[in-house]
């Protein structure tokens, strides 16, 4: 009976540990600006795999709220959400990736992972697609499709984006516009499966 009970307080001190936090907990904690508390509840929660906590911490450590600004630890955590199919971890790695921060600066890789967040309808991820097309970074420079990216992040509400794609429209044939706009619509018709690829 003893050695019973031995082994039953064995399995419960080598179990692991469940947190009782939550995100809801987490995003309380930050909206106070109670920073620590919430990167460890953040921490505690992407530890297990929680592709929410994951970017909300990766954003902590760019941001360096409730632990030392760390881009490299930021990078792990917003890769381990968007290998997840996170939007907001996409996009913010592709940003981490274009800016050189936690990373080598690759303009390809940026816009891997801007594709990916543009394809779940980001409208900020197509804006700054818009931009690597018309600057060629990463990408062949292609007004076209440049044009075509503004069109669908302004289609999507991003502020300033028809200013973009209308500025760029002055340096475009009225049949480049055309194709342009061709090409957003069967993008947009598609669920962002068929975009000017």
């Amino acid at each position: 009976m003893l050695r019973a009970a031995l082994l039953a307080l064995s399995l419960a001190l080598s179990a692991p540990q469940v947190s009782a936090d939550t995100l809801d907990d987490a995003d309380n904690a930050y909206e106070r600006g109670n920073f620590d508390t919430a990167a460890k509840i953040f921490k505690e929660l992407a530890e297990q795999g929680d592709p929410d906590a994951q970017t909300n911490l990766g954003f902590m450590y760019e941001e360096g709220q409730g632990v030392l600004q760390d881009y490299a630890e930021a990078v792990k955590w917003y890769r381990l959400a968007a290998e997840q199919d996170d939007v907001v971890a996409q996009y913010n790695l592709g940003f981490m990736y274009e800016m050189g921060k936690g990373v080598l600066q690759d303009y390809a890789e940026a816009v891997k992972w801007y594709r990916l967040a543009a394809d779940q309808g980001d409208a900020s991820a197509q804006t700054n697609l818009g931009f690597m097309y018309e600057d060629g970074q990463g990408v062949l420079q292609d007004n076209i499709k440049a044009h075509m990216w503004y069109n669908l992040a302004a289609a999507n509400g991003y502020k300033n984006a028809d200013e973009w794609r209308d500025k760029l429209a002055a340096l475009m044939t009225a049949t480049d516009i055309a194709t342009a706009r061709a090409m957003a619509k069967e993008c947009m018709n598609s669920g962002y499966t068929n975009c000017g690829d």
